[in-house]
């Protein structure tokens, strides 16, 4: 006797089998990359490159040794990954405020980009880390000068692409907006940023890499606590796996960041087409 399995039975199977499938291609040349790495350092037994197993070992002690009252969290981690955090998250979003709305008051100018255009690519070749010693001087030794270096490198991609992002609003849409005559505030929230959206999205992905990079790169110059001084100090002291163990962990926290901004993305923009 045959069984005809029912569709949603079938279905589901296949959602599963899919989803095993995307799970593989993620994550299995990652883990056949850890393995060699912990073969490759078990045969050489270099000091300077420990095993993976070694760094997960001091990443435990470091984050997840602390009392329950803390969520097994330990003292590294509100001393130097909560600081790390919020200036990252804190310059980033400083940056994302001033360079949506620069960009798109810029954008829906006819003569804005000729003026500021030759400053901006002055201004966005000089490389952030070179002007940390003005920042230095400017603000001091302390948070001020990570942020203020953070949203100086972090702020181009985000204006530049809301610059483009404006400027593409479809002809159709404006003249109309124009002849309901739309007040501006509308025109702005409801025409030019939802046309805008996709493009900034992107420079909002690429100025949060830049962020964490700036945040590591100022910590390690001059700072008092956060990721980048620890993993100066583990090195300064020899404790390698203590010091893969943050590298690890910038790693993990840029992962973490972009995969939380594409799923933002994709629901702010699950109306456009071909988004799901």
């Amino acid at each position: 006797m045959t069984v005809v399995e029912k569709p949603s039975v079938l279905t589901a199977r296949g959602r599963v089998g899919r989803g095993l499938s995307g799970f593989a291609r993620k994550w299995l040349v990652l883990v056949v990359l850890v393995v060699l790495w912990e073969i490759a350092t078990r045969l050489s037994q270099n000091v300077f490159f420990p095993p993976p197993s070694k760094i997960a070992v001091a990443a435990a002690k470091l984050w997840f040794s602390g009392p329950a009252s803390h969520i097994f969290l330990g003292d590294a981690v509100f001393d130097h990954v909560v600081p790390s955090l919020e200036r990252v998250l804190g310059g980033w979003l400083i940056s994302v405020v001033i360079g949506v709305a620069l960009g798109v008051a810029l954008g829906r100018s006819r003569t804005g980009m000729d003026y500021v255009g030759p400053l901006f690519a002055f201004f966005r070749a000089i490389p952030p880390p070179a002007l940390v010693p003005v920042f230095i001087v400017l603000f001091h030794i302390g948070p001020g000068m990570q942020v203020a270096t953070i949203i100086f490198g972090s702020l181009w991609p985000i204006v530049l692409n809301t610059v483009d992002g404006a400027r593409s609003v479809d002809k159709v849409k404006a003249e109309t907006a124009r002849a309901f005559r739309t007040p501006r505030r509308y025109w702005i929230g409801l025409v030019v940023l939802p046309a805008a959206l996709p493009k900034i999205f992107a420079g909002l992905r690429l100025s949060l890499s830049i962020a964490l990079i700036l945040m590591a790169i100022s910590e390690l110059v001059g700072a008092l606590n956060g990721i980048g001084y620890a993993l100066l100090f583990a090195q300064r002291s020899y404790d390698l796996d203590q010091m893969w163990a943050w590298i690890v962990l910038l790693g993990i926290l840029g992962y973490g960041f972009n995969a939380a901004l594409l799923a933002v993305e994709r629901r702010v923009l699950a109306w456009q087409p071909g988004r799901h």
